[in-house]
């Protein structure tokens, strides 16, 4: 569940890379689960990713870059993967809500792995990692016998991957459009959260029977919907 605090968090800047392969049953998406004993989304399945450091300026004043230069940087540390700039695709970008405990603001890059390079995490902030079909990943979230958490970025972003049938129709899709913001705000309802972006009728007004189009999540007891109707 998300960490939540009574004052307003710093935001930082952070970078995830959603890294996609051709599986034998179509497009798979690499998920690492962190260590469970960590105090910050302990036993969470995510994307390989993390804050962008004071190094990752590179030219300085370049926050872009350095989200690009952190992306890679976070991947060979947490997956022991090495990719090249070229390979990222700008996917999304995301502000954690004001009410959280930590704030980032993430650049989400989708990047194809295709060299045959084998994933090796720490063993320490990440505890284990596994190659998913979004389906799949899906279908595991909705089983309450064997608990599978995920964050709502993460969750969204399968989302749109899992309407790709291969990894090279999802940079199509990708490079087709303009990588969209999400600036969640939270409504608490009951046993958890629904968490509103632009484009809801309700965002302006946190009001989740406001008539009109729909864009949002609910996280409520670790389960998750996306919605988006127009």
């Amino acid at each position: 569940m998300l960490e939540l605090s009574e004052e307003l968090a710093p935001v930082h800047p952070a970078a995830t890379v959603v890294l996609v392969r051709e599986g034998d049953e179509g497009l798979e998406v690499l998920l690492v689960r962190r260590n469970q004993a960590l105090a910050h989304m302990g036993g969470m399945w995510v994307f390989p990713g993390g804050r962008v450091d004071a190094a990752d300026y590179c030219p300085p004043g370049d926050d872009y870059r350095a989200a690009r230069n952190a992306a890679i940087r976070e991947t060979r540390e947490e997956a022991g993967l090495e990719l090249e700039e070229d390979q990222l695709a700008y996917l999304s970008h995301w502000v954690t809500p004001e009410g959280a405990k930590r704030r980032y603001a993430t650049w989400f890059f989708l990047a194809v792995l295709e060299d045959g390079q084998e994933v090796v995490v720490d063993g320490g902030e990440i505890a284990a990692h596994r190659w998913v079909r979004p389906a799949v990943a899906f279908a595991e979230l909705a089983d309450r016998e064997h608990p599978f958490r995920l964050l709502p970025p993460t969750y969204v972003s399968l989302v749109e991957l899992a309407e790709c049938a291969s990894c090279g129709e999802a940079l199509a899709r990708i490079s087709a459009r303009e990588a969209p913001h999400f600036a969640p705000r939270m409504v608490f309802v009951t046993n958890g959260i629904c968490f509103l972006y632009e484009g809801d009728a309700g965002y302006e007004g946190l009001d989740l029977e406001a008539s009109g189009p729909r864009h949002r999540t609910y996280m409520i007891d670790d389960q998750l919907e996306y919605i988006r109707e127009y």
